[in-house]
């Protein structure tokens, strides 16, 4: 992985802040010209620091509206066939691994509570899976 300068963070900074932004005012913004903001971004381009572009939603507009977060804990070295069975799950939008006493959080979203209790049912009934704890996004203050 590429070593990252502090222009390259700053520059990572401002494309999260907004990724639409111009060439002309990310440099007016980082103090850079915009051909070093360009040769920055080909190079975190090709070297895989930036992986994609995509679009942020706004939360309200997007189908399902409960949002939560859940922590799972995995039996022995099972982890691979619980990612492999919870990947099949579309109510789940992202899956970390983690440290600590949890090995796996995920990311969710359901249309309801009914589905929401559906799905939690689904996940602690994944062979493997010992434990999990359940918290439900409310308001999102940083994104």
């Amino acid at each position: 992985m590429a070593e990252l300068s502090d222009l390259d963070r700053r520059l990572l900074a401002a494309l999260r802040e907004d990724g639409r932004a111009p060439v002309a005012e990310l440099a007016r913004r980082l103090g850079v010209t915009r051909a070093t903001v360009t040769s920055h971004l080909d190079r975190l381009v090709a070297e895989d620091v930036v992986v994609g572009f995509t679009v942020r939603v706004r939360d309200e507009t997007l189908a399902g509206g409960v949002r939560a977060v859940s922590l799972i804990e995995v039996e022995g070295r099972s982890t691979d066939d619980v990612i492999r069975r919870l990947r099949g799950f579309p109510e789940i939008e992202s899956m970390h691994s983690t440290n600590g006493a949890w090995d796996l959080v995920a990311e969710t979203r359901t249309a309801d509570l009914a589905e929401f209790d559906r799905l939690l049912n689904r996940i602690r009934a994944v062979p493997g899976v010992i434990n999990s704890q359940t918290s439900l996004l409310l308001t999102s203050v940083l994104r």
